[in-house]
């Protein structure tokens, strides 16, 4: 039987708490966009303290075992979500992922279809050296989620999956809201690429040649308004019933976790590992915090672990409101992704502006597909004069 449970697990750890989110009293279209962002990504909410946990028997898991523990309490969003209902059987695509006679590139292809699904995700992050004398762990970080990941494109050689929020939240009384909708990442795969479109630094990227694509394959990721964040290469291996994907070396910016309250760094450094179990997979990270001057000259200030764990859900329902939302934005998106295809092709280096007149790039797009969503009929012309409109004004070629 599928099993039921609360999401997240009962902790008392320092939270970040949504105002917005904890009555559901009605929002502003955009305000109710930043207000799941805020969920999702921590550095829009505002921090409210709790009872501090009782101290982990034998001290803390994986962590600072020498530090004092009520110091090292996690911070992060984990507001109270409705209970979900995992998967307790292996998923369909799992199975066909493990058929005999497929060839290395097939079940690679499998591989990445099976991370598509409906989840409860949990996001955990641990600091695991600083390179200071008189160096100070910052707190772990735990975050949570309930996501669709849904398949966008596939082909044998490519593959396009576009995650999404879908949240159910939980006011005082326990009662459930209807499902907030909020698009989220993207991630492409394609195999043996001849080019990576990397982060340099500072909202900065290039395109470079791959000197040994054989057999491997890129993912590369966009952030939640289908900008480029960055592209790794990697392997896909398959032993012992385990599929795995271990990525290259690479660049990305700083995740809104950090950037919002890190300054010391600009760049972070790191390899991830995909691996895939019957019910979901698991992302784990390695990354370094650099900090990387004009020269180039680059200083590591500290590392850090992180662990994302995706488990498949049976209830509550994500599919469907996904689906009710793309049908009424996906062309728009469609016409956003398309857009940044034909910058990233061009191979000219560029960098992407933080604001322009007091915006942000998501927020001009959020926006505007919260305008679709109430919109009698569809103006394709207008969604795409707006994606290019929006993304030639943030760009800085």
């Amino acid at each position: 039987m599928p099993e039921s449970r609360a999401f997240p697990w009962e902790s008392a750890v320092g939270i970040h708490k949504l105002e917005t989110c904890a009555t559901f009293a009605p929002m502003k279209p955009l305000l109710s966009v930043l207000s799941l962002l805020a969920l999702a990504l921590p550095a829009f909410a505002k921090e409210t303290k709790k009872p501090a946990p009782a101290p982990p028997a034998g001290g803390q898991a994986f962590g600072w075992p020498f530090i004092e523990w009520q110091k090292m309490t996690p911070r992060g969003g984990t507001t109270q979500g409705a209970e979900v209902t995992l998967l307790t059987t292996p998923k369909e695509a799992w199975t066909k992922l493990h058929e005999p006679g497929l060839s290395k590139i097939e079940q690679d292809h499998r591989a990445i279809l099976a991370l598509a699904g409906n989840y409860r995700v949990s996001f955990d992050f641990t600091e695991s050296f600083g390179m200071a004398p008189d160096y100070k762990p910052a707190r772990p970080y735990f975050s949570w989620a309930t996501e669709n990941v849904t398949v966008l494109e596939d082909r044998s050689d490519f593959v396009s999956l576009q995650h999404t929020l879908v949240m159910y939240f939980k006011d005082e009384k326990g009662k459930s809201s209807p499902p907030m909708v909020q698009k989220h990442w993207r991630e492409d795969w394609t195999w043996q690429p001849k080019v990576l479109h990397i982060y340099v630094k500072d909202s900065s990227w290039k395109t470079v040649a791959v000197v040994a694509p054989e057999g491997r394959w890129s993912q590369a990721v966009y952030q939640v308004d289908d900008s480029p964040r960055y592209e790794l290469i990697g392997a896909w291996t398959h032993d012992g019933g385990a599929s795995s994907w271990h990525s290259d070396v690479g660049a990305r910016p700083l995740p809104r976790r950090e950037f919002s309250v890190r300054s010391d760094y600009n760049v972070l450094d790191g390899f991830e590992e995909l691996i895939l179990t019957p019910t979901g997979w698991v992302h784990t990270q390695n990354n370094r915090k650099m900090l990387v001057a004009k020269d180039g000259t680059r200083t590591c200030v500290g590392g850090e672990i992180g662990i994302n764990r995706y488990e498949e859900i049976t209830a509550p329902d994500l599919a469907g409101p996904f689906k009710a939302y793309w049908a009424k934005t996906g062309d728009y998106w469609k016409d956003v992704r398309t857009t940044w295809d034909e910058t990233i092709k061009s191979n000219v280096p560029f960098s992407v502006k933080e604001e322009d007149g007091g915006e942000k790039q998501f927020a001009v797009h959020f926006g505007y597909a919260e305008e679709l969503e109430k919109a009698d009929k569809p103006d394709p012309e207008a969604n795409l004069r707006h994606a290019r409109e929006t993304i030639a004004r943030f760009l800085v070629k």
